[in-house]
């Protein structure tokens, strides 16, 4: 069974989806839910996902340890992978991420990878900038990817 649960945090509504006891999406307000896809339930592993994540936008968490389970293409798995090693508080461009899966042609597609990243912020596409160190598009909005940005050096 998936299950989904909402909470309000500093950054906005977040909606947390599990699938038998794996974390397998995160929602930010604006996003595009399907909720017949889900029964609304807060689960124990979701309540924990949501309580790393508080403490993450509290500055008391760097890392997170959950169970996460990727569903995509094996190349995408492989960008959001690569994205878990971008150490905290640091960014990283799209070229550096394709040069990481030892595909260095490859910062289009990275840069699709990294749009479709079911879990933002736990796998931490938000560190990801254009070469130029221009903040670039983010799921949840600039001015969030600005705010964890922000967060992460001022917490470092």
């Amino acid at each position: 069974m998936k299950y989904l649960y909402f909470y309000d945090t500093k950054i906005g509504k977040i909606g947390i989806a599990e699938d038998d006891g794996y974390i397998i999406k995160i929602y930010f307000e604006n996003g595009k839910i399907k909720k017949e896809d889900y029964e609304i339930f807060e689960s124990e592993i979701i309540k924990e996902a949501s309580s790393q994540l508080n403490q993450y936008l509290n500055g008391n968490r760097k890392d997170f340890n959950l169970p996460l389970k990727l569903i995509g293409t094996e190349f995408k798995k492989n960008v959001w992978n690569s994205l878990k090693n971008i150490p905290y508080g640091h960014t990283s461009s799209y070229k550096e991420v394709a040069i990481s899966i030892n595909n260095p042609k490859a910062c289009r597609a990275v840069g699709m990878a990294n749009n479709t990243n079911p879990i933002p912020i736990i796998i931490p596409c938000h560190r990801v900038i254009g070469s130029n160190n221009k903040l670039v598009g983010y799921a949840g909005g600039l001015e969030v990817k600005e705010f964890l940005l922000n967060l992460e050096k001022e917490n470092l």
